[in-house]
């Protein structure tokens, strides 16, 4: 995977996208893949309004996953599925 420099890519990089429509942006690299340079993985948005969080207060994703697995999760395979509850509707 490489920038339209040459540079190698890599996710979690910091990347400022310049597309052939629309405005550019800066966002973090994630979910690419190797040996594909076209379409490939997707770009987290930053902004000046973006949280600040304390990191005591936050979980890696795959940690969550272990607590909380998702029904049909393929990242949690062998765990008990469940679905986190549902809130209700009260727009009716």
């Amino acid at each position: 995977m490489h920038y339209a420099n040459g540079r190698e890519a890599k996710n979690g990089d910091k990347v400022l996208v310049i597309p052939s429509y629309g405005s550019p942006y800066v966002g973090i690299l994630y979910d690419a893949q190797a040996g594909n340079d076209y379409c490939n993985g997707k770009v987290a948005l930053i902004s000046i309004s973006d949280p600040c969080p304390n990191l005591k207060e936050c979980l890696h994703l795959d940690d969550a996953r272990a607590v909380f697995p998702m029904k049909d999760d393929p990242m949690a395979p062998g765990r008990l599925n469940v679905d986190l509850p549902k809130v209700p509707d009260t727009s009716k």
